[in-house]
């Protein structure tokens, strides 16, 4: 699957807002947005008022970047969303909270997204007991989600007890940092989700 390789801190200052691309070093003093919260290249101060359209587009890309999406699965996603009740862009949200790498993220067992992804990826994380290694899993309630008991000791794993806490957890998670264990108890609601998008302009953007 296509990838992005670039450097993360350009996404961020390209979506004038962090991401939390790089984990703790989004929010030590070497954070780029920190020194230059501008869009990258020779022409970033002074970029003109952006149009309706560029909002919307920005807004997609900043989701997409937020959760490490594709476009092509992003699309996949709103479609799916629009044709389940209620709410698109809250139905968009909640479809992305719910993939495992950013249940892994959220429950603070990985720094960031695209170190929980690679975690998935390596076959670290059981679910219901069964070892799955894709990203893009949706969890369901009730679904308990775990660190295999051979990766524990793994350095990742140590550091991530080791900081539990200092991370708010969601309230539709329970986690137990001991025992590297996260149970689902219920889908996220928009207010349980602090992802600084502002989904109705996706859905302005597709609906076009």
């Amino acid at each position: 699957m296509a990838r992005y390789t670039g450097a993360d801190c350009k996404r961020c200052r390209r979506e004038k807002v962090k991401l939390y691309l790089k984990g703790s070093k989004c929010d030590s003093p070497k954070c780029p947005m920190e020194s230059r919260p501008f869009p990258p290249g020779q022409h970033g101060r002074n970029r003109s008022k952006e149009s309706e359209y560029s909002l919307q587009k920005r807004e997609k890309q900043k989701a997409a970047r937020i959760y490490g999406v594709l476009e092509r699965q992003f699309r996949n996603y709103y479609e799916e969303a629009s044709r389940r009740t209620g709410k698109t862009g809250e139905n968009l949200l909640e479809m992305l909270e719910r993939r495992l790498d950013n249940v892994v993220y959220r429950a603070g067992f990985a720094k960031s997204r695209d170190m929980a992804r690679q975690v998935v990826r390596h076959g670290h994380i059981l679910v219901n007991g069964k070892k799955l290694n894709i990203p893009s899993y949706q969890v369901s309630p009730t679904d308990i989600i775990e660190v295999r008991p051979e990766s524990r000791e793994l350095t990742p794993f140590v550091v991530a007890r080791a900081e539990s806490g200092e991370k708010p957890i969601p309230a539709w998670l329970d986690v137990a940092p001991h025992t590297m264990r996260i149970l689902v108890t219920a889908t996220p609601l928009r207010s349980q989700i602090d992802t600084a998008v502002q989904e109705q302009l996706i859905v302005e953007l597709y609906s076009k």
